[in-house]
């Protein structure tokens, strides 16, 4: 395949920061369609030269130039769409979960691999450079054999009620990044998960059946174990760390900041803010992200995120729940 014809299914954060990538630093690729329900997003697709405008899936699904479709709207659509492009022959990338019911999501996947279109789940921490160095690292034996890993993930301040009410909850919308994150650092699969979470930053997300902070405990094939730390509110801002410890030494991902200035003076050394949000975190993560999606399509080889990378986060979200409505260690298969 020498080029690729894109079109996007949503255009909220994360469907734009796509269609800029697609569209200014990525070749041998055109953005030819996109679907959104508002004019807004649809006239701030105009602006980078989309042709096809509509709040109407069709004109992707019979649209015979688009090779692939990414899926950027709200979570709880994510299936049937995916299920309909797959149909279509269309190859498929599906921001993350693939769906909130891990019966819908096997259903997704089976659709998938029956129709033998590639489909590429969304997690963009795996190209992240630092977080993909740590890989490397950690494969290449840089420190040993791991025994503990450490993650930890905290938002600046927490979404609105309404997004709260639709996202699945805390373990389905954020911690699942950090699940598929300690799966990929591991190279191996959990055997045990124990969770444990409240409400301690909104009492309005508690009143919506949700949690806002959250500490999850993972036991790996191999042996070693994981802890990953979550909360809604981070006053100093955005917090991203991970910290990987084995038989020869650390490894370690600090927060990036605003500046690399440091100030010091008679009160001592003071640094820059923490980045705000993921959109800044990440940038560069969600490039590479979307570079590795095409060349593979263009390459004709498999993705490197697989819908059952994806099914399998899904399973540890809901072990998560399990574990912290009966406050115990749920084992899995």
């Amino acid at each position: 395949m020498d080029s690729i014809k894109i079109g996007i299914i949503g255009m909220g954060r994360i469907g734009k920061i796509h269609l800029e990538n697609l569209s200014t630093r990525i070749d041998w690729v055109e953005v030819v369609a996109v679907v959104n329900p508002s004019k807004k997003g649809q006239d701030y697709a105009l602006k980078f030269g989309v042709k096809i405008m509509s709040d109407d899936i069709n004109v992707i699904l019979e649209n015979s130039e688009i090779d692939a479709v990414l899926i950027c709207s709200p979570s709880d659509t994510h299936a049937e769409y995916a299920i309909r492009l797959a149909g279509a022959g269309k190859a498929i990338f599906c921001e993350k979960p693939i769906d909130l019911s891990l019966k819908k999501a096997k259903e997704v996947v089976a659709k998938v691999k029956e129709k033998n279109v590639s489909m590429m789940v969304a997690f963009n921490r795996r190209f992240d450079p630092d977080f993909a160095k740590i890989k490397r690292e950690v494969g290449n034996g840089k420190i040993g054999n791991i025994q503990n890993l450490h993650i930890i993930s905290r938002d600046p301040a927490p979404p609105t009620i309404d997004y709260i009410r639709q996202s699945g909850g805390l373990f389905k919308d954020m911690t699942i990044h950090d699940l598929d994150m300690a799966r990929f650092i591991m190279g191996c699969e959990v055997t045990e998960i124990f969770a444990t979470g409240s409400c301690m930053v909104d009492s309005a997300i508690g009143e919506t059946g949700d949690i806002d902070t959250a500490t999850v405990l993972l036991r790996f094939e191999n042996g070693a174990t994981a802890v990953i730390e979550n909360s809604r509110k981070s006053v100093y801002g955005y917090d991203q760390r991970l910290e990987v410890f084995g038989s020869k030494g650390m490894l370690q991902v600090k927060n990036p900041l605003m500046t690399n200035v440091t100030k010091s003076d008679a009160q001592g050394s003071h640094s820059d803010v923490n980045l705000n949000f993921f959109v800044d975190r990440y940038k560069v993560s969600y490039l590479n992200e979307m570079q590795s999606f095409v060349k593979a399509l263009i390459n004709e080889y498999p993705v490197p995120i697989s819908g059952e990378d994806g099914i399998k986060s899904i399973v540890l979200a809901d072990a998560a729940y399990t574990s912290m409505r009966e406050n115990r260690p749920i084992k899995l298969e």
